[in-house]
């Protein structure tokens, strides 16, 4: 079975099952905005359909019946203020699979839990003095200034980006704290009643069948969607913020490894792309794609809660023969190619910005900000 099964990840996770004989459910509550279509055209005939939301106990009963292992992807993804949802979809989601599996004493043989790079925060620094650095979130007052890189906590000096592998993690956002969480109890239990577990902590994830109709996280379809319609893409602070992207081919590769090698029972991995690239690198692939090269703007504008730079340490499941092998400009080229051809009528790029900036989340540098 396959939560989350109409979704991105979930819906190429999918295909691959069934391109290699395994038979698939999928659950999947179809919630608004990111399926404003229904169920998607390209979820397969040939993969039953179960509608169940992961808050509700009952619909886990009937959608794991006869199923030998899961694939847990539906979550909530946001960045919006609604924080009880993250934890009521991911935590207490992710609690009910495993009550209702001891419950009713299934034979479930595998599960794999969708985490994320974010259960990392600011991720991992080096301070010159103090040396390895595992810092707090940049204060309001600090991003107020448009001062936006981490600073050493007890020195006040720069700080050196250092990959980050799986063992330390500190979380800045409910998103975060909820997919820790997540681990903590698929593993926790997983171990308790010997249900062979594993945690993927994906990193940025990119590639076609990401929703365009939800533009509060994502920065390649926030871009992408921007100038399809003509818009100028919005890049925040100054764009040279680190980020790591792995395309969906990788990703499937990395869900069937889990699923089929028992090496991985009970461990947690990085998935990535083993590179880190600025958002302002992003965006510039994205307008090439697009045809609109040198289009781009710097806002002035910030989103609180954002990290600065972020790039996962992938060796540990390199070791395991894993290795991604898929480009950006792949991810960006298939994903600009699918929303040409999913045309979209409606542009929602401005209402997404109207909303964070009313909700906080997103906001000007001191000298643009009359408050």
């Amino acid at each position: 079975m396959v939560t989350g099964g109409g979704g991105f990840i979930g819906s190429h996770t999918m295909d691959a099952l069934l391109a290699k004989g395994y038979r698939v459910r999928i659950m999947d509550s179809l919630e608004p905005p990111v399926y404003s279509k229904g169920k998607p055209d390209y979820v397969p005939e040939e993969a039953e359909f179960s509608s169940g939301d992961v808050r509700n106990k009952a619909d886990w009963k009937t959608a794991l019946k006869g199923i030998d292992v899961v694939f847990h992807f539906a979550a909530y993804q946001d960045y919006l203020t609604d924080f009880s949802k993250f934890f009521d979809v991911n935590s207490r989601g992710t609690a009910l699979l495993y009550e209702v599996i001891v419950e009713k004493k299934l034979s479930v043989e595998k599960v794999i839990v969708a985490s994320s790079q974010a259960v990392y925060g600011e991720g991992k620094y080096r301070c010159c003095k103090d040396g390895i650095v595992y810092p707090d979130p940049r204060s309001l007052e600090q991003l107020r200034r448009g001062d936006w890189e981490l600073r050493c906590p007890n020195r006040g000096g720069k700080m050196k980006m250092q990959l980050t592998d799986e063992s330390i993690v500190n979380p800045a956002n409910s998103y975060g704290i909820s997919k820790y969480s997540q681990e903590l109890i698929s593993l926790t239990l997983g171990k308790r009643y010997t249900i062979p577990t594993t945690c993927l902590r994906y990193s940025i994830v990119q590639g076609p069948r990401q929703s365009p109709y939800n533009l509060y996280s994502g920065a390649l379809r926030a871009f992408a969607l921007s100038i399809y319609f003509k818009r100028r893409p919005v890049i925040y602070e100054d764009g040279s913020q680190l980020r790591d992207y792995v395309n969906i081919e990788d990703v499937v590769g990395a869900n069937l490894l889990a699923l089929e090698d028992s090496r991985t029972n009970y461990q947690v991995y990085n998935v990535g792309g083993g590179k880190g690239y600025s958002v302002l690198e992003l965006a510039e692939a994205v307008a090439g794609a697009s045809g609109k090269d040198g289009d781009l703007k710097i806002s002035g504008e910030f989103r609180y809660g954002d990290t600065r730079h972020v790039v996962s340490d992938i060796n540990k499941l390199k070791r395991l023969g894993w290795e991604p092998m898929n480009s950006l400009e792949k991810s960006v080229n298939d994903y600009v190619s699918w929303l040409r051809e999913e045309k979209i009528a409606k542009d929602i790029t401005e209402f997404a910005q109207k909303k964070m900036k009313q909700l906080g989340v997103v906001r000007y540098v001191q000298s643009h900000d009359s408050g």
